[in-house]
């Protein structure tokens, strides 16, 4: 005789079992928010910097403020935030992945204050050190104004304790995802340097210790850190300030933070893109050579995935770029001038050579060629000569604007054969584009505004002028 007993009560077991497991998954959190009502509020996570937001579910506050988060879909990790309606105000809170039910309470006439959580250890430990940051800054901030010895004996005691209170949290807490943000959000702590022979601290070691450690607090194994406003902020100011802008420097430094954090795949995509993204129109004059490796190294290898589509279009632009980088020679370029003469980029004889892509038909090259005019006036007695080609193929409107902008000393090239994709050929993606050669054709600077060309040439020359001595 079958066992009918037996199999429901595994039938339930495991039904239990799945609907337990189901429901972990899931999250609940109540807000009561103390001076709102019949209210929709927001709730999400950072996304990698402090502006960008990812709205993850909605809740309408009753008459008492009351409103409850819920669903079924787990939450990724991360620092989160309730936002009231209009967006003017936030609370900020934990979610760790960890706790997914838990409930807090606050009233809008002290929202730190009275803020108070239940079921969270993450939040209690957040919300406690907001607390003390938040009385300590209100102290600090009253005993600045006084300029006595004992208002700043009381300030460094606040400082000194609050430090302390830090110190502790991290040390009884290491494990916990708000230490992990405390740690990110702060700078690494130097040891004393070692001193000069001149007895002064070595500056230097100090620059080389702070960025040797700068990423010592990110757990990049960790997927929630991407959800918190430090990663971004934090790989801007390391490319921007500790890393010399040369492409060699960069890519040395690009490849390392890459290697870094590969233990995630999705930090890893993120951070190929940010670094590739930053070097395609860079603001620093000659590190385009960062953006081909990038596209070479990660993306035309395969590394990472693409559509064919993307990577025909990265492959061109390798194509377009890898010989007109800085310090590469300028591509042979032979042109016709007004009187219907050949001119060539290559028998131009000056120290520096100038190149103006330009369209008689576009606005920024109207206002461009007076600037244009103006540096080679002032500039044409030191050996620089300005080339500008039109790439456009309307003579009329080429020789007008010639005579319009009074551009008839400079040596001026029109593409008579129609056979050149400056596009393609010469990345004039917009215009007016500008190369700056040296006498010998080298490229040594391009996509250079015009209004700087000027301040640029004077910078290289004496540049060149302290590397002879």
């Amino acid at each position: 005789m079958r066992d009918y007993t037996r199999t429901s009560i595994l039938t339930l077991l495991v039904l239990f079992s799945f609907l337990s497991n189901s429901f972990s998954q899931g999250y609940r959190i109540e807000a009561t928010i103390k001076g709102m009502r019949d209210s929709t509020f927001v709730i999400g996570h950072y996304n990698r910097n402090a502006t960008q937001f990812v709205p993850k579910d909605t809740a309408k506050a009753d008459a008492n403020g009351k409103m409850v988060f819920e669903g079924t879909t787990p939450l990724p990790g991360g620092l989160y935030m309730i936002l009231f309606p209009g967006n003017q105000k936030l609370i900020e809170l934990i979610y760790s992945g960890q706790e997914p039910n838990f409930s807090i309470e606050v009233d809008t006439t002290d929202m730190i204050g009275t803020l108070q959580v239940k079921g969270s250890k993450e939040n209690e430990l957040f919300i406690n050190y907001r607390k003390e940051l938040a009385n300590g800054s209100k102290e600090i901030e009253a005993l600045s104004k006084q300029n006595t010895p004992e208002a700043k004996v009381k300030l460094k005691t606040i400082q000194d304790g609050f430090g302390t209170y830090r110190q502790q949290l991290l040390k009884n807490n290491p494990e916990s995802f708000t230490a992990k943000l405390l740690k990110m959000s702060a700078d690494p702590e130097i040891p004393a340097a070692p001193k000069l022979p001149n007895g002064k601290a070595d500056s230097m070691w100090v620059f080389n210790y702070y960025k040797a450690h700068y990423w010592d607090a990110f757990d990049f194994s960790d997927p929630r850190i991407v959800n918190t406003p430090f990663l971004e902020p934090k790989m801007e100011r390391y490319f921007k300030n500790l890393v010399v802008q040369v492409p060699d420097s960069i890519i040395k430094d690009a490849d390392m933070i890459i290697k870094k954090v590969s233990v995630n795949k999705d930090i890893k995509a993120w951070t190929v893109f940010y670094i590739t993204n930053q070097y395609e129109n860079p603001k620093t004059v000659g590190t385009e050579a960062v953006w081909v490796h990038m596209a070479n190294k990660y993306y035309l290898s395969g590394e990472m995935g693409v559509t064919e589509d993307v990577k025909k279009r990265i492959a061109e632009k390798v194509a377009t770029l890898k010989d007109l980088l800085v310090n590469k020679t300028f591509p042979a370029l032979t042109l016709t001038d007004p009187t219907g003469k050949k001119v060539s980029v290559q028998t131009v004889q000056a120290n520096y050579t100038v190149l103006f892509f330009y369209a008689p038909s576009c606005g920024h090259c109207k206002e461009a060629s007076p600037l244009l005019k103006e540096f080679y006036d002032k500039n044409k007695a030191n050996g620089i000569k300005v080339m500008a080609v039109a790439t456009e193929h309307n003579v009329d409107e080429w020789k007008a604007f010639v005579k319009t902008y009074h551009l008839e000393e400079l040596i001026n090239g029109f593409d008579a054969l129609k056979q050149i994709d400056f596009n393609r050929k010469f990345d004039v993606v917009t215009t007016p584009t500008i190369y700056i050669l040296d006498k010998n054709k080298k490229i040594i600077a391009r996509k250079m505004p015009v209004e700087q060309l000027e301040d640029f040439l004077n910078y290289y020359q004496n540049k060149m002028a302290k590397a002879k001595i």
